[in-house]
């Protein structure tokens, strides 16, 4: 029997990749209802957006796959680069001091627990 999955991706969120693997960590390999409980009591900031992936993950397994809610598991959750953004903070002596402002991929891959 082939394990059925399913995929969700949130793209180009404001926050920087490390802060975001620190959320990913926290639900991998967990059921994905227990998952979506565990970012809602978080005080993390990106908490909200990754339970919204999630949600939108099982929302795609029940409808494109037809798998049943109950039986999701996290199989994956891993984070990607995206652009930086580059400003410029006004420093002594007419210099520039560069601030980057990263973005950062997300990618919840969900499947079948049999």
């Amino acid at each position: 029997m082939q394990n059925r999955t399913a995929k969700a991706i949130l793209r180009k969120v404001r926050v920087s990749p490390q802060k975001l693997n620190i959320v990913a960590a926290m639900i991998r390999g967990l059921n994905a209802q227990r998952a979506c409980d565990v970012l809602q009591h978080s005080k993390r900031r990106i908490a909200n957006d990754v339970r919204k992936t999630v949600l939108s993950a099982i929302a795609n397994a029940e409808n494109n796959a037809g798998i049943n809610s109950d039986s999701l598991f996290v199989k994956e959750a891993y984070v990607g680069y995206s652009l930086k953004l580059r400003r410029f903070h006004p420093r002594g002596r007419g210099r520039g001091g560069v601030v980057t402002k990263p973005f950062s991929h997300l990618t919840v891959v969900l499947e079948e627990r049999n």
